[in-house]
């Protein structure tokens, strides 16, 4: 008799792994050596699909002759099979991929292969030997594949695994059916236990390495109990974890670690287990949770080998300058000692780093006499001699400092380079899955494919509209890309149809086929090589050929020549905004970020790309604020220091006024403004936009008004156009005289339109004020005649300005009720009257709205009564 087995508590490796071996071995049994894991058990009672598995206590163990164990070569793990390997003239056939141990079994036929999962080794048995499989065969060795490697996220990953996934694909695997009995999430009472888990777990320190150990009590076997420790380790983002947990009469222990120090196989091997260097488990029988504890910890201190540390790696002494020293000085000392980053150094303690980039471009700005103290980066981290070498790869490859300081009780003793750990790596192979197979730190994937989340935030229109600039970007030999905002919402879960692309190609013939395509307008800027497509549904799509700037001078207009897709996002602003997404059909949807921008919008930090960013380009500070305060973000410590650092030299009085003006105006239309303001202020920056703008207890109490003022406004849902910003612009401006306030407007070269705007409603609101706050109990028609002059925007200044409730309360009366009162009578009615037509109609239906909104007026009866004893006809002779 011929049985295809596995091993204890079967998984859907297991299971697929015996329906592939029956392709192999037609005639053979398929029996489970005991109980399997309840997502399983879950599948084959719920899926609707039949399976032959042959009952365990139907069989005669002794007549078996031929064994097939896949997904397992422990005789400890295959239960009562474990019988059979005595039975006279057995053929044992092995088919696994997990490594070797000591208690192996030695099979007559054996196929072991280092790949994710077993289901791929059975995968490329059937390619070689040309075997055809179902779809639901195809889907069951999917399940496998996608469990045994964590949906490819494993270490123990291959890329055969990927191979072996792609077949199935064409086979007809359904991946619905994979999603939802893999991937599936915790229950009430597994929640619990996962809390109770985390709050056991203590973390030692092994020769340098952290391990948690985690420990838990439970009354019956618990078969989801590994699903529990992935979920730990992933939400506490730990690399080593081991946890045990006691139940019926057993100690269970399932080990993951993702350091090629700890190997979690090598260590359950102790305890009768085994598994992968990155996954294994055991159980132990008549042992107490603390023995199992107890030995684990011997183990480790006996297995676990001391990293590499900082203080071998970091070369020694160091090159450094103080912070007084000029930048000119510092590049020269740059250049002849051939080094890219200086550390700047006073007294031992390092104060920061002056790359040779920052360096050069500072003196080209004519900025090499300043102090490098202005200019070098603060932002960095610094590491102990007894750093390991994961903290150094997690700084370099994952935060992107291409240079760590290693410092001891306060002082630099040593730097090490990217370089470094690069030479380092290569030469022991075993760090490098590390590299590559980094779960928690987003930024590492520098390239993942952002299509599901495209898919699940845009419309179906937008998403082809994407798709369909890449297909004709393609047409033209270019390479299209959609990038800055747009990409930073999308990674929020934002929708954001704002659409700025940029193409490696012709930007302009690109722009001019994307609108024949879709029946769209175009407007061009040859000098910049940019283009805006309107399409017929009015949404427009900035496009612009990759570019570079560079700065003559500081606050200068850019200098722009073509580039690629990396410099032109280093061109950003901020990090957040630098990111991009192809959109060629070859690798469209994913995601290109070479500056670490996926941290810093997790992080939520706002951050410039460069030291001299703010020289190039002041207004960009006041976009860091708005996007600050908008977005609930934090600046960067470096960042606010170079804000602080521009302020000084008073870069703000360049001939830059439109620009800060659209700036400003773009703050002061936000749905609240007040925070960015308060912001503006704190850095000194509203003096740059005038001398006499200054903030004062009232001015912040008419801002706060205005708030107040702008709020209930909304509520009315009124139709009438409004331009919120000139509110808080006239608020802003409140306490500065009619005079100044026109110098700024001409200062920021706000257009003609506006800044008349600006000014009358300004004029006439501070009369408006004045006046009702003077007077009590003003008639409706008096409150009219104050108020009937002014627009919407300075009859809420002129709320938010007044000192009384009186006055506040008559402009909310005005605006609400008084400004939609109409008479009945009108000039045709006059005539029909006996009037004849002149500057007296004026006079008298003034003189009608006076008497409707007092009340004495109340319909068409009381207008012709007002009419006749106040404008008698002449009596006709």
């Amino acid at each position: 008799m011929d049985v295809i087995t596995s091993h204890l508590n079967a998984d859907f490796d297991c299971m697929a792994s015996m329906l592939a071996a029956r392709k192999l071995y037609p005639d053979a049994k398929l029996v489970f050596p005991g109980s399997q894991e309840r997502n399983l058990r879950r599948f084959l009672n719920e899926s609707g699909l039949t399976f032959e598995f042959t009952r365990l206590r139907s069989l005669d163990l002794d007549a078996i002759d031929r064994l097939i164990v896949v997904d397992n070569r422990q005789a400890s793990r295959i239960g009562p099979f474990n019988r059979c390997l005595k039975n006279p003239d057995l053929k044992l056939h092995i088919f696994d991929h997990h490594p070797a141990t000591p208690d192996n079994m030695k099979g007559s036929h054996e196929v072991i292969r280092q790949v994710g999962s077993t289901a791929t080794l059975f995968i490329q048995l059937f390619q070689e030997q040309q075997i055809s499989i179902t779809g639901q065969e195809a889907t069951t060795l999917a399940m496998a594949i996608y469990e045994d490697t964590g949906n490819f996220t494993f270490a123990s990953t291959t890329p055969a695994d990927l191979i072996a996934m792609a077949w199935l694909l064409e086979q007809g695997a359904n991946i619905d059916m994979v999603t939802q009995y893999i991937n599936k999430e915790l229950t009430r009472d597994e929640v619990s236990l996962l809390n109770e888990l985390i709050k056991s777990a203590t973390t030692y320190t092994i020769n340098t390495v952290p391990i948690t150990i985690a420990r838990i009590i439970l009354p019956d076997y618990f078969d989801e109990f590994a699903l529990l420790v992935r979920r730990f380790m992933a939400m506490e983002n730990l690399d080593t974890l081991f946890a045990l947990a006691a139940m019926d009469d057993r100690v269970y222990i399932i080990g993951r670690s993702r350091v090629p120090e700890v190997n979690v196989g090598l260590i359950t091997m102790a305890f009768g287990g085994g598994g992968h260097a990155s996954a294994a488990s055991a159980s132990l029988k008549d042992h107490s949770l603390v023995q199992v504890e107890e030995k684990l910890l011997k183990v480790l201190h006996n297995t676990v080998q001391p990293k590499s540390l900082a203080g071998e790696l970091m070369s020694s002494p160091v090159i450094s300058v103080a912070p007084t020293v000029a930048i000119s000085a510092a590049n020269r000392t740059l250049i002849r000692y051939n080094i890219t980053v200086l550390p700047v150094v006073k007294e031992g303690e390092i104060l920061g780093l002056l790359t040779r980039r920052e360096a050069a471009k500072a003196i080209y700005h004519d900025l090499g006499d300043e102090p490098v103290a202005s200019y070098m980066t603060t932002e960095f981290e610094v590491v102990s001699p007894e750093a390991t070498i994961l903290d150094i790869q997690r700084l370099i490859i994952t935060n992107r400092q291409r240079t760590i300081p290693v410092v001891h009780n306060g002082e630099l003793v040593g730097i090490i380079t990217r370089t470094d750990l690069f030479t380092l790596l290569a030469g022991n192979p075993a760090f490098l899955p590390e590299l590559k197979n980094n779960q928690t730190l987003p930024s590492v994937e520098r390239h993942r494919n952002l299509t599901n989340q495209l898919r699940h935030t845009l419309t179906r229109e937008a998403l082809v509209l994407l798709q369909t600039i890449g297909e004709i970007a393609v047409g033209c030999g270019a390479t299209a890309y959609v990038v800055g905002g747009f990409v930073r919402d999308l990674l929020l879960g934002v929708a954001n149809l704002d659409l700025d692309i940029v193409i490696e190609g012709d930007g302009i013939d690109f722009a001019k086929k994307l609108a024949a395509h879709c029946q769209g307008k175009i407007r061009t800027h040859e000098k910049f090589n940019t283009a805006v497509v309107v399409l017929p549904n009015g949404l427009k799509i900035d496009i612009a050929t990759a570019r570079l700037e560079y700065y003559e001078h500081p606050a200068a207009m850019p200098k722009v020549e073509s580039s690629s897709i990396k410099l032109d996002l280093y061109r950003r602003d901020f990090t957040i905004n630098a990111m991009a997404i192809h959109l060629n059909p070859d690798r469209f949807g994913t995601l290109v970020d070479f500056f670490n921008s996926q941290n810093d919008l997790k992080d939520r930090m706002i951050r410039i790309l460069h030291n001299l960013s703010f020289v190039e380009d002041p207004t960009r500070i006041f976009r860091a604020i708005r996007f600050e305060q908008r977005m609930g973000f934090s600046l960067g410590k470096h960042t606010e220091k170079q804000i602080k650092n521009s302020v000084r030299l008073g870069l703000f009085d360049a001939d830059m006024g439109q620009r800060f003006f659209q700036e400003l105006k773009l703050i002061l239309a936000e749905k609240d403004p007040l925070p960015a303001i308060r912001r503006l202020d704190h850095f000194g920056l509203l003096p740059f936009l005038h001398p006499r703008l200054k903030t004062s207890i009232r001015s912040r109490k008419i801002l706060r008004e205005t708030e107040h003022a702008v709020s209930w406004y909304k509520l009315l849902y009124l139709d009438t156009k409004i331009y919120l910003w000139i509110v808080y612009f006239l608020a802003l401006t409140a306490r500065m005289k009619t005079k100044h306030l026109g110098e700024m407007c001409k200062k920021l070269e706000i257009p003609e339109r506006f800044s008349q705007i600006i000014i009358s409603e300004r004029v006439a609101a501070d009369r408006a004020a004045r006046h009702l706050d003077k007077a009590d109990n003003l008639r409706p028609s008096q409150i009219y005649k104050v108020l009937k002059d002014l627009r919407h925007e300075g009859l809420l200044f002129a709320m938010a300005n007044c000192r009384n409730k009186s006055g506040q309360m008559a402009i909310s009366s005005f605006v609400t009720r008084l400004s939609h009162i109409t008479i009945q009578l009108q000039g045709d009615d006059l005539i029909a009257l006996g009037y004849q037509p002149g500057p007296l109609f004026q006079t008298i239906l003034n003189r009608l709205l006076m008497a409707t909104l007092d009340g004495v007026c109340k319909n068409r009866e009381d207008e012709i009564a007002l009419l006749k004893k106040e404008f008698p006809l002449p009596v006709k002779s």
